[in-house]
């Protein structure tokens, strides 16, 4: 099904395992191909970019691939255990955060290596851990059965439950929030799939607060991205990505961008003038010989 890591992946990959490519993209980065594949039955959700380096999560037994962007080529970084990888981040160490679903976990990797750093268990029972984002401290996982947040050090010291309060309302058995990002105020943003609702939250306290979409409604919301004031949000099942302007009595829609080539989108990682989307195909019943492909659009 897919290639095991080692010497292969330093070699599809084209870098060194010790040096990563500037997150900036120069005028070449127009000629990296706009779709590639990964693996059949590869089943992927999260995305996070590190240099010209792109990380998937499979939902199928949680393994770790890598791509070059250059090429699109890759290699297994790390198998998993058995248990979903959805949402993930990079940080400046070169760590991969990853969120475990309904393994109820959040985990680390060592992206030079392929080795599981630290595995954090938040919970065992109604659990699927979705997204995750990385502050200067911590790193903040949610969870979309239960109205918390999970906090981990970045220093892997152990994590801490906070419990949210406020306008959020958890719908038992529902895809409740799922991505997550930094706010302009130093709290954080997520948003709630089953409503279309975007919600500050205060990282503190734990309230909630409902951000007015001034007649919008992010229905299908999963995958989020925030550059300055401009949020991109990926509606998954409507094959959309929007890009709305944050402010600070709500956000308003700037734009939206479909392609023939999204089928079922989950989230979304940039690199250069470009948004780069994986498609989970979730309309389509997985196989081991399903295949799945990344897509490449210019911001919307």
């Amino acid at each position: 099904m897919y290639r095991r890591f080692g010497v292969l992946f330093a070699a599809v990959l084209g870098v060194t395992l010790t040096t990563a490519a500037p997150a900036t993209a120069d005028a070449s980065h127009k000629h990296f191909p706009t779709e590639f594949s990964l693996p059949n039955g590869w089943q992927p959700e999260g995305i996070a970019i590190s240099g010209t380096t792109a990380y998937f999560g499979s939902r199928a037994d949680g393994s770790i691939y890598a791509a070059d962007l250059r090429t699109g080529l890759g290699a297994v970084l790390a198998k998993g255990p058995g248990t979903p990888s959805l949402g993930m981040k990079v940080d400046s160490r070169k760590r991969l955060w990853v969120a475990g679903g309904v393994g109820g976990d959040g985990r680390v990797y060592d992206t030079r290596t392929g080795a599981l750093l630290a595995k954090f268990q938040f919970a065992t029972t109604d659990t699927f851990v979705n997204d995750v984002v990385l502050t200067e401290r911590s790193a903040w996982f949610t969870d979309s059965r239960k109205a918390v947040l999970y906090e981990v050090p970045l220093n892997l010291k152990p994590h801490r439950t906070l419990a949210l309060t406020g306008d959020l309302v958890v719908t038992p058995g529902a895809t409740n929030l799922n991505g997550i990002v930094t706010g302009l105020d130093g709290g954080l943003l997520a948003v709630q799939s089953n409503t279309g609702q975007l919600f500050r939250i205060d990282a503190r306290t734990g309230k909630t607060i409902n951000v007015d979409l001034h007649g919008q409604t992010l229905t299908n919301g999963d995958g989020l991205l925030r550059e300055g004031r401009q949020l991109y949000v990926v509606q998954n099942r409507l094959n959309k990505v929007a890009r709305y302007t944050l402010s600070r009595d709500g956000a308003t829609l700037a734009a939206e961008r479909t392609d023939v080539r999204f089928d079922v989108p989950t989230t979304v990682a940039a690199f250069g003038k470009r948004l780069y989307l994986p498609n989970a195909r979730f309309s389509t019943p997985p196989t081991p010989e399903t295949t799945y492909s990344v897509v490449a659009v210019d911001r919307p």
